[in-house]
């Protein structure tokens, strides 16, 4: 943050009271006066574009997010290239290298699209007490528990939008091995080994090892409908495919779409959510952000 301050010192301005700690520093290097930027806006002097990516490389993603309401110019220096220096740096403040340097985020071309799935990741906070969240940020690990079937939520929910995430198991799937979305209400852990998600009103679920579909404690059907569907191979990347807008939840596999398995979901916050009963098995779950169509 010294170079963001010291930027800030050559620019001979005040600080932008409306933004905090390093968000100020940007704002006053950028010629963003008191009031939250009134001078970069009216299109007073300014630093160029390459110098404000200095500045904001700094920042962290709360304050950026201020930042880019500044004004139309900090807007676009923020968000018309996904893989300046600005995400660049973010990225490898807020990842661990492993997820950076392996085939995990392999399908998130873009810096800004790296941290966005950092933010949509696994919570170490939501999940059941028998799994825990590895040092890369976005693999779930399941302890070899006896008479337990355990799942975990993602820090964020959906009430709104299209989005897609990818689902894969890196270890046998055991009897039940279940992907799909759950409400804030639906338990992430209970006794003996079952689809867990699906088990209630609360969650929505597709069982990969007998490609059954499960809401409400009932089985929906069995997923994909066509003949003798092949079973899930461990490591096969599963995207998974929420919209609200049409309220459904889709799946596709290889790039081949699977087709819409639930019709008719509430309009209410729904997490993507994972639940699993083989001992030292790891689901990864990456974020991939609004699906591309066709």
């Amino acid at each position: 943050m010294a170079a963001a301050a010291a930027a800030a010192a050559a620019a001979g301005v005040g600080s932008a009271p409306s933004l905090s700690g390093a968000g100020a520093a940007a704002a006053a290097a950028a010629g963003g006066g008191g009031g939250g930027g009134g001078a970069a806006a009216s299109g007073g002097w300014r630093l160029p574009g390459r110098v404000l990516e200095f500045v904001f490389s700094y920042l962290e993603l709360r304050e950026l997010r201020s930042c880019a309401l500044v004004c139309k110019m900090w807007y676009r220096v923020l968000h018309g290239d996904e893989n300046s220096e600005v995400w660049r740096s973010l990225a490898a403040r807020s990842l661990a290298e492993e997820a950076l340097r392996t085939d995990i985020l392999c399908n998130v071309p873009t810096y800004k699209g790296k941290v966005r799935a950092f933010q949509h990741a696994f919570s170490t906070n939501d999940c059941s007490r028998n799994v825990y969240i590895k040092k890369n940020g976005f693999t779930l690990h399941r302890n070899p528990i006896a008479q337990s079937t355990d799942g975990a939520r993602t820090k964020i929910g959906f009430s709104e939008g299209r989005h897609a995430w990818e689902v894969w198991w890196e270890g046998p799937l055991g009897t039940v091995a279940v992907i799909g979305i759950a409400t804030k209400r639906a338990p992430m852990q209970c006794q003996g080994y079952v689809a867990l998600l699906g088990s209630d009103d609360q969650s929505w679920g597709w069982n990969l090892v007998d490609n059954n579909l499960l809401h409400n404690g009932e089985v929906n059907g069995s997923f994909p409908q066509c003949n003798n569907a092949p079973k899930y191979q461990i490591g096969e990347r599963i995207r998974v495919i929420l919209d609200m807008e049409d309220k459904t939840l889709a799946f596709e596999r290889g790039y081949e779409f699977l087709g819409v398995a639930f019709r008719g979901l509430p309009k209410t916050c729904l997490y993507p959510a994972v639940s699993a009963v083989y001992g030292n098995t790891e689901v990864t779950l990456v974020y991939l952000g609004k699906p591309l169509d066709g």
